[in-house]
């Protein structure tokens, strides 16, 4: 069996790493084999490698399509999303994901889509200087292939209890990380599959996104509350190992979003600042477009709070002309 391949017999599943682009590298996927079929979690993004990899497990599996009950997406993000339309294409199973997290799809990629527009304008009025305004464009439509074909939904609710690997999964939604995102927690074994919810390694990204959650990192440290209140004895993440100390990961992660408005609120303390060097003084400027992106919404997310919370204040700026977008009027944060 294909060393990446990791199976948990006693819990009817598996864990497949499907192929991403780096720094992550690779998405958990699930597989859940049960008397009702088989559930395949979050399959991965659709690229050439993530249809290889999905072309090699079925085979060392001996996976049929009939023998696929359901595909369970935990939230939105390509990484996850992605292969759910394809997959079905092939199995006819049906996809389930949560209201919000659909309605996410189409805000994203969907016909009616203007966020390339409303994210450029966005980032700006926060200070994004043009040699990285130019790239947005080109950096989100590359998105589309990944998503593609789209799926034909069902949902889930919070609450509800999903049948998978012959176990009843309560779905708990959150929020923060993407609208909408659903765990599923087996009650009676203490098993915990979080998505991107919680993470053992590092901290999933909370962005600002133009029409979407307009407080993500508010929304992000109440879901971190409301998870770390069930009682987990094995947590499957979408990224890196599964892991134990899955409540102690939702404080740790709290206080480093804690830690994190901390050191903004200082920076605002000099003087007052865009969006833009806010994110340069957290993260640098030596990253690519697909890592400036979550950079610069994770540093408004964290200054919006700021806001929220009554420590910062948002003031006008600059008045700017753009050739797509008009006189666009930047603004600044400061300490209050």
């Amino acid at each position: 069996m294909n060393s990446q391949i990791e199976v948990w017999a006693d819990y009817n599943l598996t864990r497949i790493p499907v192929p991403m682009a780096p720094p992550l590298r690779y998405v958990n996927s699930y597989i859940l084999h049960g008397d009702e079929g088989v559930t395949l979690i979050d399959p991965g993004p659709h690229t050439p490698d993530g249809e290889a990899a999905w072309e090699a497990i079925r085979r060392e599996l001996k996976l049929a399509p009939q023998d696929i009950c359901s595909i369970v997406i935990t939230h939105h993000h390509p990484d996850h999303y992605g292969l759910a339309g394809y997959l079905q294409q092939w199995s006819e199973a049906p996809v389930y994901l949560s209201r919000r997290a659909h309605e996410e799809t189409q805000r994203m990629w969907g016909p009616e889509s203007t966020m390339n527009q409303a994210l450029t304008e966005l980032y700006e009025a926060h200070g994004m200087p043009a040699e990285w305004i130019s790239q947005l464009p080109a950096h989100m439509e590359s998105f589309v292939p990944q998503v593609s074909p789209s799926a034909e939904v069902t949902y889930i609710h919070e609450g509800d209890e999903f049948l998978m690997g012959g176990q009843r999964w309560r779905a708990i939604e959150s929020a923060g990380h993407a609208p909408g995102h659903l765990s599923f927690y087996d009650v009676r074994r203490g098993l915990m599959l979080c998505g991107d919810a919680v993470l053992p390694q590092i901290s999933p990204n909370v962005s600002l996104m133009p029409g979407s959650d307009p407080q993500p990192l508010q929304s992000f440290i109440n879901s971190l509350r409301k998870l770390g209140k069930y009682e987990v004895a094995q947590a499957f993440p979408g990224h890196r190992r599964p892991f134990t100390h899955f409540t102690e990961r939702t404080a740790m992660l709290i206080q480093h979003h804690e830690e994190r408005l901390e050191t903004v609120q200082a920076l605002l303390a000099k003087q007052p600042m865009s969006g833009f060097a806010v994110c340069s003084a957290l993260f640098g400027t030596e990253l690519g477009i697909h890592q400036m992106r979550f950079a610069m919404s994770e540093a408004l997310a964290h200054l919006i709070e700021l806001v929220r919370r009554g420590q910062a204040v948002q003031i006008s700026g600059d008045r700017i002309s753009n050739a797509s977008c008009g006189v666009i009027e930047t603004y600044l944060f400061a300490e209050k």
